[in-house]
């Protein structure tokens, strides 16, 4: 008995059954525009990042996403210079906006099931990694409905519309 034909039966059977349960697609890739943001702290429900929430999310196909929030209300520094702002104009900035990426992970459904933050302005944050006990990301067509819970308990809610 020659073992070539069972070596082509087996890869045969490994390759049907791979086509026949094809993954699928991950829901979340591509560019998302932040619509509107609020924290719960404490049972209060009031805007994340100001009036005007302004924010991209991008999940790349290789498994890479960079997230920017900020608060489009934040005033210009008076120096005009980064590293020149005022303690003031510093807390202002650092606490109305935020910048972070990373990698982030989809189950056998395409469904977001994790990220761990590479580098972040809130240093922080960097070397986390979050599971959906954390952060979920719900997809209905176009839109996503980012749910995030803070270390401490506060509770995090974005929307999310897909870039087009």
């Amino acid at each position: 008995m020659s073992i070539r034909p069972i070596i082509l039966a087996l890869a045969f059977s490994i390759s049907s059954s791979a086509m026949a349960q094809p993954a699928a697609p991950n829901q979340i890739v591509g560019t998302w525009r932040m619509i509107s943001a609020t924290i719960d702290p404490g049972g209060k429900n009031i805007p994340a990042y100001g009036e005007k929430p302004n924010g991209l999310l991008v999940f790349t196909p290789d498994m890479h996403f960079v997230e920017v929030l900020t608060d489009a209300d934040v005033p210009r520094f008076a120096s005009n210079a980064r590293g020149e702002g005022t303690d003031d104009e510093n807390r202002m900035a650092m606490s109305r906006n935020i910048g972070f990426f990373g990698t982030y992970t989809v189950d056998g459904k395409g469904e977001f099931s994790g990220n761990r933050v590479e580098g972040a302005t809130f240093p922080n944050w960097i070397g986390s990694v979050r599971t959906r006990d954390d952060l979920t990301l719900i997809v209905a067509d176009d839109r996503m409905t980012e749910n995030f819970r803070r270390p401490e308990g506060t509770e995090i809610r974005i929307e999310w519309q897909r870039v087009k």
